[in-house]
């Protein structure tokens, strides 16, 4: 009797490549890419990615699950614009306790780099909306490529923010995705806003990391502080004023 356990993933492709082309919903007021835009492509990435290696949105759901984005940090090295193509190269990296580790790169027609990041994905239980791993033939996928790096290291941990600048949001309809919670794109949104057009004018993000700390429903309201670590990076905090919960922390370098 042969004894060897059979890897379903052996031979399969693991990297997957998702092609894009930036819109002029994608772009800000300059045609410029937004950052939420770029975040979008990573996560289109991850979910074409998820559907063809058989652990799905719909795969989770019938397992009682659904994906959460944890952990997510990117580093920008120069903009797209409008009208520019390129592929999303993304691939499951690692399995870090209960966190899916997920790295992506992104280039332009031309092959030039774009972006590199690194993400931590939750899979959540739905009734209880605690953490769980996801049982059966997917573990093995989570060591096959835990040393092909984007960036050669984990998404950041990020602190909280003691004071700065105060702002507030409350959630709209199209802020809420399938989930029935915020999606993960209006948080940025939300931070980038806080900048006036004057400077998005003069600058574009170098740098972004996020940490979601607990979901956001509809018509609650969120408390944004900003504080500012010098002219070029900034540290956020949202707290949920409606669950009395923290909801996120981020931090943008320009």
């Amino acid at each position: 009797m042969d004894a060897t356990i059979s890897n379903p993933f052996e031979g399969k492709e693991l990297t997957f490549f998702l092609p894009y082309k930036v819109t002029s919903a994608d772009t800000d007021m300059q045609a410029r890419l937004r950052l939420g835009s770029l975040i979008n492509f990573l996560i289109q990435g991850a979910i074409n990615s998820a559907d063809s290696l058989g652990f799905s949105f719909e795969e989770l759901r019938n397992r009682k699950l659904f994906w959460v984005l944890s952990r997510l940090t990117v580093e920008i090295y120069k903009p797209l614009n409008w009208y520019q193509t390129g592929e999303v190269e993304t691939w499951p990296k690692d399995l870090d306790k209960i966190l899916y580790l997920r790295d992506y790169v992104v280039r332009d027609q031309e092959n030039q780099l774009i972006a590199k990041a690194t993400s931590g994905w939750l899979a959540i239980d739905v009734e209880t909306k605690r953490p769980k791993t996801i049982e059966g033939i997917h573990a093995a996928l989570f060591n096959q490529l835990r040393e092909k790096h984007a960036l050669n290291h984990s998404p950041e941990k990020l602190l909280p923010v003691k004071e700065g600048e105060i702002f507030e949001v409350k959630t709209g309809f199209f802020d809420i995705d399938l989930n029935k919670h915020v999606t993960s794109t209006r948080y940025i949104d939300w931070m980038m806003d806080t900048f006036s057009i004057e400077f998005h004018k003069k600058n574009y993000p170098k740098k972004m990391s996020i940490n979601f700390l607990k979901e956001t429903m509809p018509s609650e309201t969120i408390q944004i502080t900003r504080n500012t670590l010098d002219e070029k990076t900034y540290n956020f905090e949202g707290f949920n004023k409606t669950s009395n919960t923290f909801a996120f922390r981020g931090c943008i370098e320009f």
